[in-house]
């Protein structure tokens, strides 16, 4: 199933949502190059969610960029297969080798504002994330690692800690909480 296709067949949680996904479906149909980050108005991205196998914690590292604790993920760069892409970046941010994915389909979408900032030496302007978020599962016995290039921490939080310990507002309350909601289910 191609990327639009799991996009027009995800099930809003909520407005927000709802609003993100029909936005994304017409800017899919305008953008052919939407999935690189080539495109500096906005591009795909893609998240892992990933917790504990009791749903009790989730997997958080602690970003460089946004000077915050946050959930983990990286940009598409082209490829499709965000489901991939999410994966790759929990092994490479964080270290896990044995992540399960708990469903194939799209856990939650948003699209996130990202303030201008610079990114090895050169200045990234203002843009879009087009995120697409999954979930997975994994022990929490891992050996975890820091990727430094990406963060600056890697560590297991109680889903309640969860929206403590990001310092970002927004992400708390409109991406973070619904994901602890979700994780629930």
């Amino acid at each position: 199933m191609s990327l639009l296709e799991s996009i027009k067949k995800f099930k809003p949680l909520n407005q927000q949502e709802a609003c993100d996904k029909e936005r994304m479906i017409a800017y899919m149909a305008k953008n052919e190059n939407c999935l690189s980050r080539e495109n500096d108005t906005a591009h795909f991205t893609a998240s892992m969610w990933t917790v504990n196998r009791e749903r009790t914690k989730t997997l958080m590292v602690y970003h460089n960029i946004y000077n915050s604790w946050s959930w983990i993920g990286g940009h598409a760069d082209g490829e499709e297969d965000l489901r991939s892409v999410a994966m790759g970046e929990l092994k490479e941010e964080t270290g896990v080798k044995n992540a399960v994915l708990l469903s194939p389909e799209i856990f939650s979408l948003e699209i996130l504002t990202v303030d201008g900032h610079v990114r090895k030496g050169i200045y990234v302007p203002s843009h879009l994330h087009m995120n697409v978020t999954y979930f997975a599962q994994a022990e929490e016995n891992q050996e975890l690692i820091v990727n430094s290039a990406e963060n600056q921490g890697v560590k297991w939080w109680p889903l309640e800690d969860a929206l403590k310990v990001s310092t970002e507002p927004w992400m708390v309350e409109w991406v973070y909480k619904k994901l602890v909601e979700r994780s629930r289910l």
